[in-house]
């Protein structure tokens, strides 16, 4: 039952990328939007579940939100290493940014799509109705997953053919995720560590890339209300699912 779940976010997450590509001729609006569901997720999402689930504190703040400082801080340096790397042997980039990011963020989110497909099958080992809610959870952010794997990998310069394959590797996460709850247990606190650490690196990417490029050349209300749009459709989701 958990992976013919896991389907429906396979679907979703394919229609999150579908939708992200064709409307390559309003990419301001399209950042922006991204912009605003990655902050949602985090915000309202992932570093709720990861305070829930991590609870411990490391001298006196929850060890959640040290994760979380430390994924911001990983993805900044991440970036300027592999930056500083692709100079140093006249590697090409795009607009001053470097391919094997926009790879690293989306393989981080198809990590994460993998996990949601776990914690469908974890719910559906809890019981029925535990399982369908966080199924219906999971499907309804894949949505934002797709749109924001597919937009991530093509706006660090990668051509169209590597972002379709990150987006269909995240949209199969689910599926793998789900089935392999079959097999594998993972413990509550580590994956409340891990969702800090993930929630940072996104707020990373949202704060110091994303949203920045989107008011680059289009510094525009309808750039800020679709960002505003994207937070709020993030919070419905989260709210109808609680």
């Amino acid at each position: 039952m958990a992976v013919f779940v896991a389907l429906g976010a396979f679907l979703m997450t394919l229609a999150g990328g579908w939708t992200a590509q064709r409307v390559t001729d309003r990419r301001h609006l399209v950042l922006g939007l991204a912009g605003g569901l990655m902050l949602g997720v985090v915000g309202l999402d992932l570093l709720p579940e990861a305070l829930h689930a991590a609870g411990d504190e490391v001298f006196g703040v929850p060890a959640a939100l040290l994760l979380f400082v430390a994924g911001f801080l990983l993805a900044h340096l991440v970036e300027r290493l592999l930056a500083a790397r692709q100079a140093a042997h006249g590697g090409e980039e795009h607009d001053g940014r470097v391919p094997e990011v926009g790879l690293t963020a989306a393989a981080a989110m198809v990590g994460h799509s993998a996990m949601d497909g776990v914690a469908i099958g974890a719910a559906f080992q809890v019981g029925g109705g535990m399982g369908t809610a966080v199924a219906l959870a999971v499907v309804a952010h894949d949505f934002a997953d797709g749109f924001n794997t597919y937009t991530i990998t093509s706006l660090y310069g990668n051509d169209r053919r590597k972002a379709l394959t990150m987006l269909f590797a995240d949209a199969a996460a689910p599926v793998v995720g789900a089935a392999s709850t079959s097999f594998v247990t993972i413990p509550e606190g580590l994956l409340g560590g891990y969702l800090g650490l993930f929630g940072g690196a996104l707020l990373y990417l949202a704060a110091a890339e994303i949203l920045p490029e989107a008011h680059h050349e289009h510094p525009a209300r309808s750039t800020l209300l679709c960002t505003v749009a994207g937070v709020g459709f993030i919070w419905l989701v989260v709210g109808l699912s609680g």
